[in-house]
């Protein structure tokens, strides 16, 4: 299997349709769907990228990502963080960012460049 890719996303039909899209990449996936799974995903395990939905129940993208780059292990803190957004207009490159989100896919998901930057993060 190739890189692993963490995919938080609280709606089945976008991480079933994700996952499969990457898989045929020679993605492994992980799918969780929140933000909380995310953190307690990453305690156990390392990935090559996460794939975070900024709006989930119990702990959303932004607050999941900010904690993330709180971690004390570097290579952790440092994993490429793909924002997944229907709102964007809410956020600007900036708000990002400064959570330490590297790029955002905005809703709905246009696979092609789904798919072209998990390579750029993930340096496939």
């Amino acid at each position: 299997m190739g890189k692993k890719i963490l995919v938080a996303e609280d709606s089945s039909v976008i991480q079933n349709i994700t996952r499969k899209v990457l898989q045929f990449q020679n993605y492994e996936i992980i799918s969780v769907k929140n933000g909380q799974q995310v953190l307690d995903k990453l305690a156990k395990g390392d990935y090559d990228a996460i794939l975070l939905d900024i709006n989930m129940p119990v702990m959303d993208g932004m607050e999941c990502a900010q904690k993330i780059r709180g971690l004390d292990d570097d290579k952790k803190k440092n994993i490429p963080i793909v924002a997944i957004t229907g709102n964007a207009k809410n956020y600007s490159m900036d708000d990002f960012k400064e959570v330490g989100i590297n790029e955002y896919l905005p809703k709905p998901l246009n696979f092609d460049n789904l798919v072209n930057v998990v390579n750029k993060v993930t340096n496939n």
